[in-house]
């Protein structure tokens, strides 16, 4: 049987197609500065929008474009809105206290919610 084994090209190690008629796409070439002055750059295609910073693939550190115009780029930013500062621009602490005391009731009441978190109206106690 080992005379008839197979012998085949080393599959996925090696490409068979060639780069004739194949045609890249435009790129360029972004340059990124560290904070300790070396340089490092990206290839990027034409159309891509360039981000202001990169991350080192060497070292990990944040680069900035070289020749950027950074003076726009520290405007104050809005906080982020939290889900309880928006429900407070429509409601006063006073009204969703008692929206809450007021479905709580319902919720104890049986009238709303899944049957395990109602309270039951009479104590029934098994005796054994």
């Amino acid at each position: 049987m080992a005379e008839r084994a197979l012998r085949g090209a080393r599959l996925g190690a090696q490409s068979f197609e060639d780069e004739r008629g194949v045609e890249m796409a435009p790129r360029q070439e972004v340059e990124y500065a560290l904070a300790d002055g070396r340089t490092f750059t990206v290839t990027m295609s034409e159309e891509a929008e360039i981000p202001g910073e990169w991350e080192d693939p060497k070292s990990g550190q944040m680069g900035r474009l070289v020749g950027a115009d950074t003076s726009g780029e520290d405007k104050d930013e809005k906080p982020i809105r939290t889900h309880w500062d928006m429900l407070l621009e429509r409601r006063s602490v006073d009204e969703l206290e008692d929206l809450l005391s007021e479905r709580l009731e319902l919720l104890r009441g049986g009238e709303i919610g899944p049957p395990h978190l109602h309270r039951r109206s009479g104590s029934k106690k098994k005796t054994a």
